[in-house]
């Protein structure tokens, strides 16, 4: 028997039991596409992640303090209370390379204006934050050096945090909002940068940062402090100079940690390649158990298949039919079982990938590594699984064969 006999006989016995073939291609359908779906999502998630950290401005670094200890148990990291105005300021005299600093005091809050109200990040801060994290005013203006010094009841709004409180379309400059019971002139609105994700650039409300410790959160440290490097090249000089400056203000002793930590740009598009590396892995691992799932049924309906045709076997062999003819009848009727329900998967998955991105409103990619990598570990499970039945089929005995009822 040549190959093409081989393919030809295998797809008359496919054919010849379409449901059966059916419902055995079906599983390794659904991991086909299930692979593809779920990696396409932790690939947009990762898109999306990249997006966040760039939309927080370029060469930034962020300065945060470290974790407090009550007793022995410690709090975890920026819980600690020991950055204040005074080390922001002392950062931003640095000159070269540093371009600019803005201090942050930032709590999620209850925004209320006129009848509607909304829980949004209010943010706490200086004139600079705007550069720092790519924000650009699309109405009014920015609060001035001037409004922090004097803690100014003013603000400046996100798009969202528009929509949330002026559904009606009505201009917002020059109306009160309340945040934690101190009202507060809108004074500007900013240009739309668009949600990402589960995170909402938009939905924010600036006030100067002594406004913001003194009248709204009652506070005198800063929850962390944003520097922006005069170029890329220059962050690893800047880092270095704000940890030694801020380490000699705080009188911090040779040997021992800093109680403050600073984060880069590379440090945040680190952590989150290796959180997306694991959330891909850890879906991409629970979508292939389907996939086994299917080869396992393959390799069940093939088995039932050796059982049915055990005295066509028999005649096949006393009609002086190899072993080897019989055994590739068997796998090539498992392979092209297996390579068909791959290639349906796979507009399946593409297909689906698409429909969750438009209903859900994620960021969906799908990337052709995880189409062909889903497609040949298909191609595997056909070969893995249909070879057991193969073998067994091969090594009937014709007489034991011809008697079987």
């Amino acid at each position: 028997m040549t190959t093409d006999d081989a393919v030809a006989t295998a797809l008359r016995s496919l054919a010849s039991n379409k449901m059966r073939s059916a419902l055995t291609a079906l599983g390794v359908i659904i991991g086909v596409a299930a692979v593809i779906t779920m990696v396409a999502i932790a690939g947009g998630a990762r898109q999306q992640q990249m997006q966040t950290i760039q939309s927080m401005g370029t060469n930034v670094l962020t300065v945060r303090p470290g974790q407090a200890r009550q007793g022995m148990v410690f709090m975890g990291g920026g819980t600690a209370e020991n950055l204040t105005l005074d080390h922001a300021a002392r950062v931003a005299r640095l000159g070269d390379p540093i371009a600019a600093v803005a201090p942050e005091m930032s709590r999620t809050a209850t925004i209320k204006a006129g009848s509607q109200n909304t829980v949004t990040n209010v943010v706490g801060t200086t004139p600079e934050y705007l550069s720092i994290r790519n924000y650009r005013l699309a109405t009014g203006r920015m609060f001035t050096d001037t409004d922090v010094h004097g803690d100014r009841r003013v603000a400046v709004i996100g798009s969202t945090t528009v929509k949330n409180l002026f559904p009606d379309g009505s201009s917002p400059l020059g109306q009160r909002l309340r945040v934690q019971g101190i009202t507060c002139e809108i004074i500007g609105t900013l240009v739309e940068k668009g949600a990402m994700g589960f995170m909402d650039p938009d939905d924010i409300v600036m006030i100067p940062v002594t406004t913001a410790m003194h009248r709204v959160f009652g506070t005198d440290h800063v929850r962390s402090i944003s520097v922006q490097a005069t170029s890329l090249a220059l962050v690893p000089a800047a880092q270095a100079e704000i940890e030694k400056e801020l380490r000699r203000v705080m009188k911090v002793p040779e040997g021992t940690d800093s109680p403050f930590n600073i984060r880069t740009q590379a440090d945040w598009v680190d952590l989150a390649e290796q959180t997306s590396r694991t959330f891909t892995l850890l879906l991409g691992a629970i979508a292939s158990v389907s996939l086994l799932v299917g080869g396992i049924g393959i390799m069940n309906i093939m088995l039932v298949s050796v059982t049915e045709r055990t005295r066509e076997i028999g005649v096949r062999k006393a009609m002086g039919a190899r072993r080897r003819d019989v055994w590739m009848q068997f796998f090539i009727e498992a392979i092209v079982l297996s390579l068909v329900s791959g290639l349906v998967g796979v507009g399946v998955g593409v297909g689906g990938s698409a429909i969750v991105g438009k209903f859900t409103g994620w960021t969906v990619l799908v990337a052709p590594g995880s189409v062909v990598l889903a497609f040949g570990f298909a191609a595997l499970v056909g070969v893995f699984f249909g070879m057991y039945p193969a073998v067994k089929a091969s090594r009937l005995d014709p007489v034991e064969a011809l008697r079987y009822e």
